[in-house]
């Protein structure tokens, strides 16, 4: 398996420490006459991040109280529940995220954060069978998934 490349952005300085996992939800309008914009929006919109270590750059900001921190982040695994014939470790899935139902309890599981609709993730590992059952009758499994 590849290891998983590391990238520099920018967050609330408040907010940095290594191991803080993040969705990033895109570019405020605050951030539009920013000089270091790019520098702080250069992230996936709906992807979950986790913050590797920090740098000690530190840049004014509007948004974050104490400015914006430089750190070095990854983009982090997932967990959450596919379709059990699906759940081969390696594969490559486009998770089915159709289902309504979320009353459910396995909903959040079927739904996991930093998941983005209609892009393809890896089974990094699969951990087991679902905690719940499915509301729908279907077999699930849950796994661990990696952005590709």
């Amino acid at each position: 398996m590849a290891e998983i490349k590391s990238k520099v952005t920018l967050i609330g300085a408040m907010l940095a420490r290594p191991g803080l996992e993040f969705i990033y939800e895109g570019e405020l309008p605050a951030c539009e006459q920013c000089k270091v914009r790019k520098a702080c929006n250069n992230l996936k919109v709906g992807r979950k991040y986790r913050v590797l270590s920090i740098r000690a750059t530190v840049h004014g900001c509007s948004v974050h109280l104490n400015g914006a921190c430089a750190v070095e982040i990854v983009e982090s695994p997932m967990v959450g529940l596919i379709k059990a014939d699906l759940a081969i470790a390696n594969s490559r899935i486009l998770p089915d995220l159709s289902c309504t139902q979320s009353e459910c309890k396995s909903y959040p599981l079927c739904h996991p954060d930093g998941v983005v609709s209609g892009e393809r993730y890896m089974v990094s590992e699969v951990l087991g069978n679902a905690p719940d059952h499915c509301d729908k009758g279907r077999s699930l499994k849950l796994v661990e998934l990696l952005p590709i």
